[in-house]
């Protein structure tokens, strides 16, 4: 008869573990969302004016949006029900490819469940072993973790650095080369050279991703994305956009080269080994990329908004960095001063998130600012004037 069991070493490490990311000021926690997501929101029984979300043109609750997802539901159904090379490749699916291939001026097009999914899809089909994978110190973690699933040699350049990536790409002596890159930086808010790295992928002979997760619907004509904010096309891009952001749905898509995407389709694991999106999805967001094209007046608003908050930030210890995008970082260094910041905003009822390590480099701790065209003048005065108050308080 067994009277005591040996300790589990194991689960003791790990809590050993999670009492220090507490002590370091690194514990994360989540927020219970009680309502739509929005300008205001209800969170664990309070409203709250929130600089959360990724929905720059506040389309995640918008009435058109949910009436599609309403509609297409009564005859879809709620899931797919199988991976798009079984049967679960819907009608609108298909619709929602060749739509936004169209719109960001591209062949052809292939959906994801995730941004994350995509990135890892398209690293791992495209190179291997024999390939060199070049990245950006500043890229998105499913940049990263796509590039060491690849197998391929990665080699990271600094921030931005074209010099130092001309120098890793001209000695290089891999088969096969892409360079990985977010279009706009996520923590940052600041934008990659995307004329420069294509100048340079061609000169390499090098494949260009760009992760355009916060530039789809904000960037561009008619909120087309990065690649037409700068003009650029090339068989060499493969362009990502996320779904869940500006476009206020789900999802992600990959566009390229009809050969590209089809090579996706036979190759990519994350959308071969996975069950198709609900279809009621597809049908939200071709009504979001409609809602996006005519959507000038709330890029322009929200152009606004960025102008107003970096006019009106006086906090001459912390860093507002350089951004033209609706991603407004606060740099403010330490952990505790961060965390101390995002708490005085929230007993103020705004809702600003602490980003910390490993999301952002140590000593770089930030309030992570999200503006949306679902804000207003008055709510960007409301959160310029709490932001100058706690700052003068010390």
């Amino acid at each position: 008869m067994i009277t005591s069991l040996p300790p589990f070493n194991a689960l003791e490490r790990l809590r050993a573990e999670l009492a220090q990311l507490k002590a370091q000021s690194l514990r994360r926690n989540r927020r219970l969302l009680e309502s739509p997501q929005g300008a205001r929101v209800h969170v664990e029984g309070r409203a709250l004016l929130s600089f959360c979300s990724n929905d720059y043109l506040g389309l995640a609750n918008h009435p058109a949006l949910i009436a599609a997802a309403s509609q297409a539901v009564l005859g879809t159904g709620v899931g797919a029900g199988a991976s798009h090379l079984i049967t679960g490749h819907h009608a609108l699916h298909h619709a929602l490819e060749m739509r936004i291939a169209e719109f960001v001026g591209l062949p052809a097009a292939l959906l994801f469940s995730t941004g994350y999914m995509a990135n890892i899809g398209v690293v791992t089909a495209l190179i291997g072993r024999d390939g060199e994978v070049f990245a950006d110190r500043l890229n998105h973690a499913s940049l990263n973790d796509a590039a060491l699933l690849s197998r391929a040699k990665l080699t990271r350049y600094p921030h931005n650095d074209l010099a130092a990536l001309e120098t890793q790409l001209s000695s290089s002596r891999a088969v096969q080369k892409l360079v990985l890159v977010d279009a706009v930086f996520s923590m940052d808010g600041d934008l990659a050279p995307l004329p420069d790295l294509l100048a340079l992928c061609e000169r390499y002979d090098a494949w260009l991703l760009v992760d355009d997760a916060h530039g789809f619907g904000v960037l561009g004509a008619g909120g087309r994305g990065a690649l037409v904010h700068f003009g650029l096309a090339s068989p060499r891009i493969i362009y990502m956009a996320t779904l869940g952001k500006a476009a206020g749905v789900f999802g992600a898509v990959v566009a390229g080269e009809a050969e590209v995407i089809e090579w996706l389709l036979q190759k990519a694991r994350t959308y071969i080994y996975t069950t198709a999106t609900p279809p009621l999805l597809s049908a939200a967001l071709l009504a979001s990329i409609d809602l996006i094209e005519a959507g000038d007046g709330l890029r322009a608003h929200l152009q606004n908004l960025i102008k107003q908050l970096r006019a009106g930030l006086h906090t001459p210890n912390w860093q507002l960095m350089d951004s033209a995008t609706p991603i407004q970082p606060v740099l403010i260094g330490s952990n505790d001063a961060v965390l101390a910041a995002s708490q005085r905003l929230l007993e103020r009822g705004i809702l600003v998130p602490a980003i910390r390590p490993p999301t952002v480099p140590a000593n770089s701790a930030r309030l992570r600012i999200s503006l949306s065209a679902a804000h207003t003048e008055a709510d960007v005065a409301q959160l310029v004037d709490a932001l100058n108050s706690i700052h003068a308080a010390g």
